[in-house]
């Protein structure tokens, strides 16, 4: 019974850890034109070069862009951010799982290019080696709805 009761306290202890856990800005707050691909598969970004797909551009200067992001995580559950500025053009966020609480870092640059911004964009899970595709699945639905607001 003792050894039940430890265990318990055990897994308690460890489920607190990873809701709470802290994001340190040094670590997570990276360029996503360079973040460096984990081996594991918890990863997922639009960008050139090694992307899952490329960097999309947005029809609407830096500025527009940035205010549109500012707008949809303030409206997003369980987002805050974590470094850095959608003005700016480079920001990350952490938005973290409903029921267990798992950290994920989203880090976002903002680049003014012919016919509108550039964004690029990664995400990935601080814990874990798979993600179930929510890496994948964050990124396309808050890319349609920069589309979405940013439609004339």
């Amino acid at each position: 019974m003792r050894l039940l009761i430890l265990l318990l306290c055990l897994a308690a202890a460890g489920l607190l850890y990873i809701r709470f856990s802290p994001m340190s800005e040094a670590r997570w707050h990276t360029d996503p034109a360079t973040a460096p691909r984990p081996a594991s598969p918890n990863f997922y970004a639009l960008r050139d070069g090694d992307g899952d797909g490329a960097a999309p551009i947005l029809p609407a200067p830096p500025e527009e862009v940035a205010t549109a992001l500012e707008v949809l995580m303030a409206a997003t559950p369980r987002v805050t951010r974590l470094a850095g500025d959608p003005q700016a053009g480079h920001v990350t966020y952490v938005q973290r799982s409903r029921l267990m609480g798992y950290p994920d870092a989203i880090s976002i640059r903002l680049t003014g290019v012919e016919g509108g911004t550039r964004l690029d964009i990664v995400s990935r899970s601080r814990f874990g080696y798979g993600d179930a595709g929510v890496n994948a699945a964050r990124v396309t639905l808050w890319v349609a709805r920069l589309e979405a607001a940013l439609a004339p």
